[in-house]
């Protein structure tokens, strides 16, 4: 069999190109067609465009305890302080720390500013406080005003009246059949409550029974003998079941003082608490940890560490509880007016330690860890600076950075169609598959990362249009290069892609390590400024491989360019060739004219 002839393309090569440009229109729509599958159509704003308030809060540790701002305690806040904005009912609230010592948290328009600044402020409150009581977190039904009591119905309801007057609660369903004796939050449905026990001690509560889970068609139980009258009333009016009343409830316990009893909202709002004076501060909380315990069938526990003042109030209260019937019997953790836990108690816990045993998981022991440790991080947090962007300005700044990079596309559109004639629509063609990527792209990543598009951002994304235009127009000017040299146009659309590549990734990853760097090393918007910029021109190294060289390999086969049609963009005159192409793979040269006789 013959060899190929030097200078052909093979079959196989000749295919290469559109396997190139199948892969890309694959990928395109695979991801446009998750963004519509997702239901995130539009990139998430950032509040610089989408309005909104941006708090910056720096922490401050107390003398001689500068080493408490550290990673782990500024994560630890971090959570804090979304559960807090969480409470409001915000959505899309973004809160992250910015370098060593902020925080920084992005808060959408549509939510109180003052109120937000309060909650998110304010040092974080943890207490533990003793149950008095438990209800379902929703309201108990109203009667219906138009029915009155009459006949077994209606003294059934006065002696439950005089029952309710004269504190007895003899009448009141058992702890077994009511949600009084459900004294945990929605974490632990699955399994018993968990049990502050001795460091080295069996969990108090295993043998207890758990008693059945509340029904939302339940009503409330009756009043509890021993609790005052006002906390029986807020707890009936609290509504758990919404934000507001949850925020409320929250808010109210948070700013009570520690000599007073309060309501309170499970994480979940399916339970609400009647809750006692705090019996241990959470200042008193030394060290907290999640452990796996292999010899527990629930293998995580979570232990806490007291100081000499905690140690004594805890074993104090614990042997108070431990003699109380359910839900007395529980203590409730308690954090910026919200219970987080409120694990049984069966005997006096002493010796500085306990450890709460439950239904726990890695992450759910971590999150209560961190919780207890909070209470004993000596940081406060001040405001460094606040900033409130209207919807109108950020609606303006939207439309200006969208205004100015019409303008650029349409600049660099008009230009390569000038100089570069119909080989410019290689670059169109390229320019649109990178916008179209770009946009699905950050449409995605809004979900899934948490990414905001903002006004840097944007500047980015336009900035990235010239770093795509540059790699089109090193390509071809490497052709018309080789053109001017005397090569055909065949050979100099393949003789200029080597060279050509090398500048184009030298280039393009000098850009990305220059995002990546500025990346690390910025704080805020600029971050995002540096992330579209490493992303786009990321994305301009496929294009120009998948479908810019492709396209050009198809075009090399076509008449129209090599024949170097005046409108082709590759015109030998054009270019300055002044002696005739040969149309094999060398350019004839010229013969010397003959000087003509006198």
């Amino acid at each position: 069999m013959a060899a190929p002839k030097k200078g052909r393309r093979s079959p196989g090569a000749q295919g290469r190109p559109w396997r190139s440009l199948a892969l890309i229109l694959v990928a395109m729509v695979a991801l446009t067609g998750g963004m519509f599958l997702s239901g995130h159509t539009t990139p998430r704003l950032g509040i610089d465009l989408a309005g909104g308030t941006s708090i910056t809060l720096t922490a401050k540790a107390q003398p001689g305890k500068e080493e408490a701002i550290n990673e782990t305690n500024m994560n630890t806040a971090v959570s804090i302080i979304e559960r807090r904005v969480n409470g409001l009912g915000v959505a899309e609230a973004e809160v992250r720390t910015q370098g060593a010592e902020n925080i920084v948290i992005n808060i959408p328009r549509g939510t109180d500013e003052k109120q937000a600044r309060e909650q998110v402020g304010t040092t974080a409150q943890l207490a533990f406080r003793p149950v008095l009581t438990v209800a379902s977190g929703a309201p108990p039904p109203q009667p219906d005003p138009s029915a009155s009591p009459s006949g077994a119905n209606g003294e059934k309801a006065e002696e439950a009246q005089d029952a309710e007057k004269s504190g007895d609660s003899s009448s009141a369903p058992s702890p077994g059949a009511s949600t009084q004796g459900r004294a945990v939050t929605d974490d632990l449905l699955a399994d018993d409550s968990r049990s502050p026990t001795p460091s080295a001690s069996v969990s108090g509560d295993e043998e207890a029974e758990e008693p059945a889970a509340p029904e939302a068609s339940q009503p409330a139980p009756a009043p509890d003998a021993g609790i005052p009258a006002g906390l029986r009333e807020k707890l009936d009016a609290l509504d758990c079941a919404t934000d507001k009343g949850r925020a409320e409830a929250r808010l109210a316990a948070a700013q009570a003082e520690n000599s007073e009893t309060v309501v309170s909202c499970d994480e979940s709002g399916l339970y609400k608490y009647g809750l006692g004076p705090v019996a241990v501060p959470g200042t008193d909380v030394t060290d907290a940890a999640a452990l796996f315990d292999d010899q527990r069938a629930q293998g995580w526990i979570v232990t806490m560490e007291f100081d000499s003042d905690g140690a004594e109030k805890f074993a104090d209260i614990t042997e108070e509880l431990s003699t109380q019937a359910e839900p007395r019997n529980q203590f409730a953790i308690v954090l910026d007016g919200e219970v987080v836990s409120a694990p049984r108690v069966s005997e006096r816990l002493g010796g500085g330690s306990a450890e709460i045993s439950g239904s726990f998981d890695q992450q759910s022991a971590e999150e209560l860890a961190n919780i207890l440790s909070y209470g004993a991080l000596p940081l406060s947090f001040e405001e460094s600076n606040v900033t409130t962007i209207s919807p109108t300005l950020g609606s303006e700044q939207l439309k200006a950075g969208l205004i100015a990079g019409a303008i650029g596309l349409v600049l660099v559109v008009a230009y390569l169609l000038f100089y570069y004639r119909v080989l410019a629509l290689v670059a169109i063609s390229s320019l649109v598959a990178a916008a179209v990527l770009t946009y699905v792209i950050m449409a995605l990543l809004g979900p899934a990362i948490g990414f905001a598009l903002s006004l840097p951002a944007i500047c980015g994304a336009i900035v990235a249009i010239g770093i795509t235009t540059d790699s089109f127009i090193v390509y071809f000017e490497r052709i018309r290069d080789e053109i001017r040299e005397g090569r055909s146009i065949r050979a100099a659309f393949e003789r200029a892609w080597p060279s050509a590549r090398r500048t184009i990734l030298v280039s393009d990853v000098v850009s990305i390590i220059a995002a990546i760097v500025l990346f690390i090393v910025s704080i805020g918007s600029v971050q995002g400024f540096a992330f579209v910029l490493g992303l786009t021109t990321a994305l301009d190294l496929a294009i120009v491989f998948l479908l810019t060289k492709p396209m050009m390999t198809i075009m090399a086969g076509r008449k129209f360019f090599t024949s170097g049609h005046p409108w082709s963009g590759l015109d030998p005159k054009r270019l300055g060739v002044t002696p005739p192409l040969h149309r094999g793979r060398r350019a004839a040269v010229a013969a010397p004219a003959e000087p003509k006789e006198a």
